[in-house]
């Protein structure tokens, strides 16, 4: 490296920015072009990392709650200072629309403000003993304590909030955490760490690590970092899990969501541009993006014109611009495999109402009909911009339909009766079931996650503070209630 060529970007090794023995370059999804250069640890800073979480552990989970809470806070309103960089970072790596960068902001600025509130405020719980004669004159106190240092795995597809995700509520309950970013797109958890390293957080609270190979298997193995949250393919998942057989992981895996049309739903116009715009926002690369989408007979012949024409509304091309909805896939891989899959299910007889195009590695968004439930496209999980439409003859048999699929994130179902909702929410063997909307609405302080094989965990702040911690109990004797 001569002197005119500018250093990578520094990855964070127990606070401090540090460079690597290596480098990878990040480039851009929708043209190619070179972004940025990032520092890859070697074996002895990651050995660094994790010793220094290791030794911080126990210091660092009594420290006052208002210290964590400040520094939280802290992280929230830089990160809303400088919401319009971090967006235009994001885009640069991933190639989601500046929109919905803006928006992946947005939420994060939340989700820490979210765990700097639930630090506050997350005390434990009483509970009196004295039910039965044998527990006369006790009290348990029950407390929450971290498991121990967090090794959080992020995906691509939301390079800052699904690190945020991870890293607030871990710091929210004194827990150090080591970031393993997506190797295509770490510049967002690098530009983290530079706002968590002005906090007053210990040296060891928070490590960014941009490894890949032999040392991310070293990270999974570490028995120093007792907790793994992951989050991202299901395969992946997995196999990690098979690698770490004695850890606590949580994990947030595939999903194949669908959104439900029932007949008595009376806005056919909302409901379209809703399933047209979160089929696509990310370019589908989102586990809560509608996939398939299921129609009563009874409002079909309507419902599907104004589906398609909402999806070929939708503008695709340079996503820096602010009116493009929908950007590049992450690589042109991805984006050859999902025009296959297409394909695949044309020529077994689906019906292609719009789309199934592609150039480089943008997909024009897509629209198939009748789609074979043997066809990759109606079974699996497509991560890209296709809606593959089914018709059926009751909402039982959409309720089926919905559930005829390995994974379980969420569902949405448009109707205004109160008893379907609540057969959805018995019936679909999903996470979460939003009535009136598609499955893309999530809450970053509400439990989020899925069944079967959309994994073990929940994002929610509160519920990912739970997953990082473990119940202590403590019984009081000679008290009186």
């Amino acid at each position: 490296m001569d002197a005119t060529t500018p250093e990578p970007r520094p990855c964070w090794i127990a606070g401090r920015a540090e460079q690597g023995v290596q480098a990878i370059t990040v480039f851009h999804p929708f043209d190619g072009t070179e972004v940025a250069s990032v520092a890859v640890p070697g074996p002895d800073q990651v050995e660094r990392a994790v010793a220094a979480a290791a030794a911080v552990a126990k210091d660092f989970r009594r420290t006052p709650a208002h210290v964590r809470a400040r520094a939280l806070m802290q992280v929230s309103e830089a990160l809303a200072d400088r919401a319009e960089e971090i967006a235009e970072t994001i885009t640069a790596e991933n190639g989601k629309p500046l929109r919905w960068a803006n928006a992946e902001v947005r939420r994060a600025v939340n989700t820490f403000r979210f765990a700097a509130e639930e630090a506050r405020r997350f005390t434990g719980d009483l509970q009196r003993l004295d039910t039965d004669p044998s527990g006369e004159g006790r009290l348990a106190v029950v407390r929450r304590v971290p498991r121990g240092p967090v090794l959080a795995v992020a995906p691509f597809n939301f390079p800052l909030n699904l690190v945020a995700h991870k890293v607030a509520p871990a710091l929210a309950v004194g827990a150090p955490v080591i970031v393993k970013p997506a190797s295509a797109t770490p510049l967002s958890a690098l530009l983290l760490g530079e706002l968590l390293a002005r906090t007053d957080l210990p040296e060891g609270a928070f490590s960014v690590l941009p490894v890949r190979g032999g040392d991310m298997k070293a990270l999974v193995t570490d028995e120093r970092l007792p907790v793994i949250s992951f989050t991202g393919s299901t395969s992946v998942g997995w196999s990690l899990m098979d690698d770490a057989p004695r850890k606590h992981v949580v994990m947030e895996l595939g999903s194949n969501s669908a959104a439900i049309v029932c007949p008595d739903w009376p806005d056919l116009d909302l409901a379209a541009s809703r399933i047209a715009t979160f089929g696509n926002y990310q370019a589908g690369q989102s586990c809560i993006a509608v996939q398939r989408v299921i129609v009563h007979r009874d409002v079909a012949g309507e419902f599907v014109p104004k589906l398609v024409a909402a999806v070929r509304s939708l503008r695709t091309g340079d996503p820096h611009d602010p009116e493009v909805e929908v950007g590049p896939l992450i690589d042109e891989d991805n984006a050859r495999r999902v025009e296959e899959w297409v394909a695949e299910a044309v020529s077994a007889g689906a019906t292609l109402h719009v789309g199934g195009g592609r150039t480089g590695t943008t997909v024009e968004p897509t629209v198939v009909q009748d789609v074979p439930e043997t066809a990759k496209l109606w079974r699996e999980e497509v991560f890209g911009p296709v809606l593959a439409v089914s018709v059926v003859d009751s909402v039982a048999e959409a309720f089926e339909q919905a559930n005829a699929t390995d994974y379980g994130l969420q569902a949405g179902v448009f109707t205004r009766d109160v008893g379907i909702a609540f057969e959805a929410a018995a019936e679909l063997e999903v996470g979460g079931v939003i009535i009136g909307d598609v499955p893309s609405y999530r809450a970053d302080q509400m439990p989020y996650g899925g069944v079967k094989g959309s994994g073990t965990g929940r994002e929610g702040v509160r519920s990912a503070m739970e997953d990082f911690t473990e119940e202590r109990t403590l019984v009081l004797t000679g008290i009186t209630v």
